[in-house]
């Protein structure tokens, strides 16, 4: 029987794949300053945005009803993302090292929820007043186009559409939930370490 068992080996082994709580720690800073800067961003380019169109509005005096209608559901679109998106702010803000671990599972999964309302529900309802509001808007402008143009800037117009869509949100989506389920994860196995002990 060999007696010369290497407990220092066996106890690396064993806690080799333990998260170590300080750099967890230091994940979640990252990951809500990350999100809380992304807030940030997002506010000043959709709003920059906004008064851009109403600038056009203004500037350009569009004569069809189809073009003002256009120009109010593109600027609505942007309202209600950004005042759904920015409830997420005080979820991303509560999230300090004064918590247990308990309660920073519990805002993960706050997050978590918050996220995926916002990645279905709100932007679907986005992206289909978004396409309407710009679809309206360009009538005007394409009826003074030759056919082929007109045809042209639609389709550029809805293949740009179609890309964010069926490309960019499943891609955005699948990365926002990898980060929030990598987090969930290990403070799940940190609790679970804690109560066994």
């Amino acid at each position: 029987m060999d007696t010369n068992i290497d407990f220092k080996n066996i106890w690396k082994q064993q806690t080799s794949n333990k998260p170590d709580l300080k750099e967890l720690l230091g994940k979640l800073k990252k990951f809500k300053n990350e999100n809380l800067r992304k807030i940030i961003i997002m506010n000043i380019l959709l709003i920059t945005t906004s008064l851009g169109i109403a600038f056009i509005w203004y500037r350009y005096q569009p004569q069809l009803i189809t073009t003002k209608t256009g120009i109010i559901l593109v600027i609505l679109a942007m309202i209600i993302f950004l005042f759904a998106y920015n409830k997420m702010f005080m979820v991303f803000y509560k999230i300090d090292n004064t918590q247990s671990n308990s309660e920073y599972l519990q805002s993960l999964y706050t997050v978590k929820n918050k996220q995926k309302f916002m990645q279905t529900t709100m932007l679907n309802t986005y992206f289909i007043i978004l396409f309407l509001g710009i679809c309206l808007y360009m009538y005007e402008y394409a009826s003074l186009m030759t056919f082929t143009s007109a045809v042209i800037a639609y389709a550029a117009t809805f293949s740009w559409i179609a890309i964010n869509w069926f490309y960019i949100r499943p891609k955005t989506i699948k990365k926002q939930e990898a980060k929030i389920d990598g987090l969930i994860n290990k403070f799940e196995e940190i609790n679970k370490q804690l109560k066994d002990l």
